[in-house]
């Protein structure tokens, strides 16, 4: 029995589907652990995926 296609994932043009990443802020605090901050892709809010119409109304740069 074959099972049922799973639609394609919509990854967020803007991160390739890497929404969040620390950020160093260059040092360490006074125990020793280094400081950081998370920063999320504005355009999907830290879910990785789209909206089809983003996907899908993605204009090409290449060759500009």
């Amino acid at each position: 029995m074959t099972h049922p296609k799973r639609p394609a994932d919509r990854i967020c043009p803007n991160c390739d589907g890497f929404p969040s990443v620390a950020v160093t802020l260059g040092g360490r605090d006074r125990s020793g652990h280094l400081r950081t901050i998370t920063a999320h892709c504005p355009a999907c809010h830290g879910t990785g995926t789209a909206p089809r119409w983003l996907v899908t109304t993605r204009v090409s740069t290449a060759g500009r």
